[in-house]
């Protein structure tokens, strides 16, 4: 694999979810949500694309939430009432690569209600999927 493909193997994509996951919960102790909001949005990109590699789709350069999850949807309908989640935390990107968002005023329990939510949306996909394990 070249250095600029990225790898089609679901296992190295989770393992950078949860990576990322563990990166939230830092991050919400040190009171930064704008970068606990950017590291659950990638954590649920990298669990959403394990979900959808492990069932054959053919990986896209793609980070909105929702759009994967309409694909997703496809594979598990049980997946579609976690919509509202997903279109909140795809915002959580832009707020920390854009200066003129950070004045949306994100708090750290803002993100711990969606963390909470998340939890519940990665477990529908991973039911064995450990999410108090520190890597």
């Amino acid at each position: 694999m070249s250095k600029n493909q990225n790898s089609l193997y679901p296992e190295d994509w989770k393992v950078v979810a949860r990576k990322d996951w563990n990166r939230i919960k830092r991050n919400l102790t040190e009171d930064d949500p704008e970068a606990a909001g950017f590291f659950l949005q990638q954590a649920l990109e990298k669990y959403l694309k394990t979900f959808l590699l492990e069932r054959g789709w053919e990986l896209r350069k793609i980070h909105t939430l929702y759009t994967l999850l309409d694909d997703a949807v496809q594979h598990n309908p049980s997946l579609e009432s976690f919509r509202e989640l997903c279109r909140q935390v795809s915002g959580y990107y832009f707020v920390e690569r854009y200066p003129q968002l950070t004045s949306l005023e994100l708090t750290c329990k803002d993100i711990e209600k969606n963390l909470e939510e998340a939890g519940k949306f990665i477990k529908t996909m991973f039911p064995q999927e450990d999410l108090n394990k520190d890597l």
